[in-house]
């Protein structure tokens, strides 16, 4: 037995740098009381919750969870690196559609360090040395170099070597990326950037320049998801559909396949937003708006093509005819993205939730796309797992 799956309120909180200082606890809390309010329910209505989180000890969902409200439901903690959100609210859409419950909490939250992603635990395995192995192997690894600049980078240089395509073009997603963000309020760097200052900017990782790199943030955002009969019992009038969603996970081919874009999971996407397609019916082709993972240039150019949105190699193109923004075919990231908004790992895929909700409310004010009826999220970690979820307005 399965119900349609609805998202019934949405919150998120502006984004920060780290040295602004929010605790993870206000952060978190403050977006679960915004998305019951957006709602219109109250904690005690929600019959379990899903927290996402990358950098925090064991419970920290209960701490956030806690200054809302002590009901006593299951609280689960989530950690899936980068996708964390989405698969936070993977999980709470199973049980709904799934019969479990009828009303659930995803949450996301981070309270990040300045600086690079760094390994805390150096006394076991790191779950990403498979992929930095992988690298090692095809394009060589410098141990002075943030190792995300050098996976990702390495999926923009094998793109380049494949299709022709230039350095500047992933320069041209981050000023579309300011242009968006400007739009706004909530989004950490809002101030407008010309291709060539971010071209001129320091190179972290040829092509990236630092200003193709997402920067580390603070942040929360939360969903409230329930069942069609929950929605209409409680007269529930804004929410949105999750049409269709699925995730996937590593295939032998990120590693023996001599691919930095499988390594970096091209091939995740490309499976995920396939499974979306099938089962919804929907060609990527008729999708307006889309919140994508853009932890780098370099990952927003490739994945455009993995997922469907254009053909492998039409890239560059598809930039250059301003196929990714207001007037043309699908308008990406309108919320600034991880490059702009900020990337909080733990909330990204709830703040992707949240932005794309308005959207297909018809809310996002300034960076309202016209006529959304669909929308797509892709968000993805190494280690590794990608989520996508294609939303309707109802």
């Amino acid at each position: 037995m399965t119900s349609n799956v609805y998202v019934a309120g949405v919150g998120m909180v502006p984004f920060s740098t780290p040295s602004k200082g929010a605790l993870y606890t206000d952060l978190g809390a403050a977006a679960i009381q915004q998305a019951l309010a957006d709602a219109g329910l109250t904690y005690d209505q929600v019959q379990q919750a899903y927290a996402g989180y990358v950098y925090g000890d064991s419970t920290c969902g209960q701490n956030v969870a806690y200054k809302v409200g002590m009901t006593g439901i299951p609280v689960v903690n989530v950690n899936n690196n980068c996708s964390t959100g989405s698969t936070a609210l993977f999980l709470a859409r199973q049980a709904i559609e799934h019969g479990i419950a009828d009303c659930v909490l995803a949450v996301g939250f981070e309270q990040m360090s300045p600086g690079a992603l760094k390994n805390y635990f150096e006394d076991r395995p790191n779950p990403v040395e498979p992929f930095a192995m992988a690298m090692n192997g095809i394009q060589g690894l410098d141990p002075a170099t943030p190792i995300a600049a050098q996976l990702f980078g390495g999926g923009g240089v094998e793109h380049m070597q494949k299709y022709g395509t230039r350095a500047e073009t992933f320069g041209k997603i981050s000023v579309k990326a300011r242009q968006h963000a400007a739009r706004n309020p909530k989004a950490v760097f809002k101030d407008l950037l010309s291709l060539e200052e971010i071209l001129a900017a320091p190179m972290i990782f040829n092509p990236l320049t630092r200003f193709q790199c997402c920067p580390p943030t603070n942040g929360g955002a939360a969903a409230i998801l329930c069942s069609e009969q929950f929605m209409n019992k409680h007269g529930l009038s804004k929410a949105v559909k999750i049409k269709s969603q699925a995730m996937t996970t590593d295939t032998p081919a990120a590693f023996k396949g001599g691919s930095m874009m499988q390594v970096v999971g091209y091939g995740m996407t490309d499976r995920a937003a396939n499974q979306v397609y099938e089962s919804s019916g929907v060609d990527p082709r008729d999708i307006p708006v889309c919140e994508l993972h853009d932890c780098f240039t370099a990952n927003e150019l490739i994945t455009y093509e993995g997922l469907g949105l254009i053909d492998e190699g039409q890239a560059e193109q598809f930039i250059n005819d301003g196929g990714n923004t207001y007037g043309g075919q699908c308008v990406t990231n309108p919320s600034g993205g991880l490059l702009s908004k900020g990337h909080p790992l733990g909330a990204t895929g709830l703040a992707q939730c949240y932005e794309l909700t308005l959207q297909l409310r018809g809310q996002a004010e300034e960076r309202q796309v016209d006529n959304a009826r669909l929308a797509l999220q892709h968000n993805l970690g190494l280690g590794g797992a990608c989520v996508v979820t294609l939303y309707e307005a109802v």
